[in-house]
């Protein structure tokens, strides 16, 4: 399982959120190739960067910091998500060097995107839910829908995206520990991968989703936890490692 930190972008600047707001922000650098750096050297396999501005806005805002960390870490898989909206963003961001483009309001609005996108672009296409109380939030988390995050699952696997990235909004930044359990669920009902998000606290959150790898969780989201010290980056992934290896 690999332990993916989290790199937020609002107004050129690393931050952390808590529940989603944009009110509630805690500035933890502000030069974000540098920050990318520090989880490089901390032994990062992949990164997960969201544009918070471009989810807000309906297009990338901070798109040119993406770009600038994929051409200084160029081997390194990145993951990049908030405000894909149209096929255009995501030729443009696979074509900077982004791995993976993480679809989440238009994948709830225009489910026919997904389809779409994937076809276009085969291999390259995540899909974020996040739920609040099991129902996923758009628009930068600002607005509840009535769809419950298994019955998306459900419909995106058949589309063929790699991986479904599932978010605890009550739980995000936190530090109140994952939802395994809604985790778990979710992997459990599809076929395609799952990688957690939300609440990741410290080692014991990352030996919890560990014991329920094997349900499909491949990795494990953290922001605020290895920002402020209280999970070891690679620490976290030496134990994931550890533990896979046991199983």
């Amino acid at each position: 399982m690999l332990v993916i930190p989290a790199i937020d972008l609002k107004s050129g600047k690393c931050v952390r959120l808590r529940q989603g707001r944009m009110d509630e922000e805690t500035v933890f650098s502000q030069d974000p190739v540098a920050m990318a750096g520090r989880w490089v050297a901390a032994g990062a396999r992949r990164l997960h960067i969201v544009d918070l501005d471009g989810a807000r806005a309906g297009k990338p805002v901070n798109v040119a910091f993406i770009e600038a960390i994929a051409r200084r870490y160029p081997r390194l898989p990145i993951q990049a998500g908030g405000g894909i909206r149209d096929m255009s963003t995501i030729a443009a961001y696979l074509g900077a060097g982004v791995s993976y483009v993480i679809l989440g309001t238009k994948a709830v609005t225009t489910p026919q995107f997904v389809h779409e996108a994937c076809a276009q672009f085969q291999g390259h296409v995540i899909v974020g839910l996040d739920a609040r109380d099991g129902k996923v939030a758009t628009e930068g988390w600002s607005k509840q829908s009535a769809y419950d995050a298994v019955e998306l699952g459900k419909r995106f696997e058949d589309d063929g995206v790699v991986a479904v990235v599932y978010t605890d909004i009550g739980r995000d930044g936190m530090l109140t520990g994952v939802n395994v359990e809604a985790t778990a669920r979710l992997a459990r009902a599809i076929s395609v991968p799952v990688i957690a998000s939300g609440g990741i606290s410290n080692l014991d959150d990352i030996r919890r989703l560990c014991e329920v790898a094997d349900a499909g969780i491949v990795g494990a989201i953290t922001g605020r936890a290895i920002y402020e010290g209280t999970l070891d980056l690679a620490q976290a992934q030496q134990l994931a490692d550890e533990l896979s290896a046991e199983n």
